[in-house]
């Protein structure tokens, strides 16, 4: 193989990572509070610059820097949920909408406030080393976010499916109501779930900050991409939103090889055009309880 192609899998599988991370996000809140939050994105750009600061202007290694993002955003996660979810949680789906659409405007806007309109650089923690193995050229941030996502859906799973709280959270997911009644703190475990969601979504964030510019726009485009790795993935399904999330990297990089980059955004969205007309329940169907 063309080492030029392995070295656009490996840039896609990176930057589809970090798509898979956000939508990781996303069906975590769907599964347990059936809620689509908006706001998602905003938080991977917010990682971006709490990473910023932390790295860039306080000096900390990059390790401490993903340490104290991750502190930072499930602190934030509990706030998210106390302010904006818990307050609209007996509305419907587009009293949610509006609610979590009105966050992320409100989280742009002091972001900007608070770092300025203008884009970023982010220090560069490999200090711009490639490796050339074989002829392929690879930057080591993508390594790291390879790993570090495989760590992190690790984690989630091992959480999830060995641990008392993870458990409360998959019998929340099934059936809130049940659950309720069984005894479980249903509001305790959306807290929970809302700083798990945003902590991904921060160091996500932070990741893919040394790649590219740290922007007021990254998170809106982000969201939007890990929102149609979600649909493309399967409504609810944690292997499906990461899954949806590598093939919308990975379609983005080729495309922008074959043709331009203006034609990355145009083909993400026709491979979701695709997957609602051929196989709309995605590429695995998880069918979500009721959470009512």
């Amino acid at each position: 193989m063309d080492p030029i192609y392995l070295q656009l899998l490996v840039q896609g599988l990176a930057i589809g990572a970090i798509y898979g991370l956000v939508a990781l996000g996303f069906v975590l809140i769907i599964n347990t509070v059936n809620v689509v939050n908006f706001a998602q994105g905003e938080f991977l750009m917010l990682g971006g610059f709490v990473g910023l600061t932390f790295g860039a202007l306080l000096g900390f290694p990059y390790w401490a820097v993903l340490v104290c993002t991750v502190i930072v955003f499930a602190i934030l996660g509990t706030v998210f949920d106390k302010v904006i979810y818990q307050p609209l949680r007996g509305g419907d789906f587009a009293t949610h909408l509006i609610g979590t659409l009105a966050a992320a405007l409100i989280i742009r806007n002091v972001a900007q406030h608070i770092w300025g309109p203008e884009a970023r650089s982010y220090y560069e923690p490999f200090h711009q080393k490639i490796f050339d193995v074989g002829g392929v050229l690879i930057n080591p941030q993508h390594l790291l976010i390879l790993a570090m996502t495989v760590l992190l859906v690790a984690g989630l799973y091992y959480f999830l499916f060995r641990t008392g709280l993870g458990r409360l959270m998959r019998a929340t997911a099934q059936d809130r109501e049940t659950a309720r009644l069984l005894g479980v703190k249903v509001k305790h475990v959306g807290t929970l779930t809302f700083s798990m969601s945003l902590a991904m979504g921060g160091v996500a964030g932070v990741m893919v900050a040394p790649l590219f510019l740290v922007d007021l726009n990254v998170g809106f485009i982000a969201g939007l991409k890990a929102f149609i790795a979600t649909i493309i993935g399967g409504w609810g399904s944690i292997p499906g939103a990461l899954a949806g999330g590598l093939l919308v990297g990975l379609v983005e990089i080729f495309a922008t090889h074959f043709f331009t980059a203006a034609f990355k955004d145009p083909v993400a969205f026709a491979v979701l055009m695709l997957f609602l007309i051929v196989r709309p329940s995605g590429i695995f169907s998880e069918r979500v309880g009721d959470k009512a």
